[in-house]
């Protein structure tokens, strides 16, 4: 920050340095162009494009797709925490696994007397010997109370996470690792019997919601718009949001956080309000993903699937909101691919992956683009000295 801030109620405050490298109106609108061009032409190609005619999308294409619109979701709200506010979590996926979990409850109360064993409890449940619902399986009947939760169960543990940690000041590495310590611990409960999630199998064998057949490809394509609707809806909220006087004070917290705190805001409401507002970002991705993919299990907890959100970010570049989208649909897409190809090499691709986008794209593949990176600027400096324009 090159300026005091004035006092809270004052005049805006200006745009930091690195605050406002975002992307242009131009820019932006391609990104929305493209979004909603994506929720359009996949129904059409998967549905009415016959199966045999080249431009046809096959189902696998479209699950995929909508994986990665969901990944894309975590990966923005990764953003709004990391580059704009300057608090790094490896551990953002048990935000995401709350959500999706509170969606599976509500898909495994919806299978009725459907399942192998004909029972009104949930076939795990069965097979364990258990004679009724736990407490807190209380709500999962209800799709209203369903919604409310996906929203309410992340931000809570969120709230009261991140209030006992900001408020005792603690940032940086050891933040980070206490993050990750969170997100293992969950997963660890979460693969024990007693606690009624489903232990090591999760939730799985879903058959309706609302009613509705969730197989069928009708709506398959339901569920891929909404999520691609939900991303677009996140992006523009996220644009205004880094825009307003809220977003300039993140990013002043981001830059300086102890000059904040003398000019008279508190970065204890900032920061804890922007993670709750992550979190529940990616509760909401987690209950689109569920649906969509067939399954929830511990693993989605774990400390790799919450470092992968952070590299999707890396890659993509912070502090771009575009950036992080573009970064999730090619890793991932990257991802499946070599995981086809050459499955037992893949993690060494994504760990030099990172490392390459660490010293040489500080500012990820939109840096690349717009030719800020550190390689590129070498590159224009030797073309200089060489052209004679620059001394050496």
């Amino acid at each position: 920050m090159s300026a005091v801030l004035p006092p809270l109620g004052s005049t805006p405050l200006p745009a930091t340095a690195k605050g406002s490298r975002g992307i242009g109106g131009k820019r932006t609108a391609a990104v929305l162009a493209a979004l909603l061009a994506l929720a359009v032409v996949v129904p059409v190609l998967n549905l009415v494009v016959p199966a045999g005619h080249a431009l046809h999308l096959s189902d696998f294409a479209v699950q995929l797709i909508a994986k990665i619109m969901c990944y894309a979701i975590c990966a923005l709200a990764i953003d709004l925490i990391w580059g704009y506010t300057g608090i790094l979590s490896l551990g953002h996926g048990i935000f995401f696994a709350l959500g999706g979990y509170v969606m599976g409850m509500y898909l495994m109360r919806q299978i009725g007397r459907d399942g192998n064993y004909q029972s009104d409890l949930p076939d795990f449940m069965v097979f364990l010997d258990w004679k009724e619902l736990p407490w807190h399986w209380a709500l999962s009947n209800s799709f209203v109370a369903t919604l409310l939760l996906v929203v309410l169960v992340p931000g809570l543990v969120a709230f009261v996470f991140g209030y006992f940690a900001f408020r005792s000041r603690i940032k940086g590495v050891y933040f980070s690792i206490i993050t990750q310590a969170l997100t293992f611990a969950a997963m660890l409960l979460f693969y024990r019997n007693e606690t009624g999630f489903g232990g090591n199998n999760g939730f799985t064998d879903f058959k309706r919601i609302l009613g509705f057949a969730v197989a069928t490809p009708g709506m398959r394509m339901v569920l891929f718009v909404l999520t691609g609707l939900t991303l677009i809806g996140f992006y523009v909220a996220a644009r205004w949001l880094v825009a307003t006087k809220y977003g300039r004070v993140l990013q002043a917290i981001r830059d300086a956080e102890s000059r904040v705190m003398f000019t008279g805001y508190d970065p204890l409401r900032y920061k804890l309000s922007i993670w709750v507002i992550s979190a529940v970002m990616c509760g909401i991705a987690g209950a689109l993903y569920v649906p969509q993919v067939g399954i929830i299990n511990p693993g989605e907890m774990s400390p790799a699937a919450s470092i992968e959100m952070t590299i999707w970010a890396a890659v993509g570049g912070r502090a771009t909101l575009v950036g992080p989208i573009v970064g999730a649909f090619f890793v991932n897409g990257a991802k499946s691919w070599f995981t086809q190809v050459l499955p037992e090499y893949w993690l060494y691709v994504l760990g030099a992956l990172f490392i390459a986008v660490t010293l040489f794209l500080p500012n990820g593949l939109v840096g690349l683009v717009r030719g800020d990176t550190s390689i590129v600027a070498r590159w224009r400096a030797r073309a200089r000295r060489e052209a004679g324009q620059e001394a050496p």
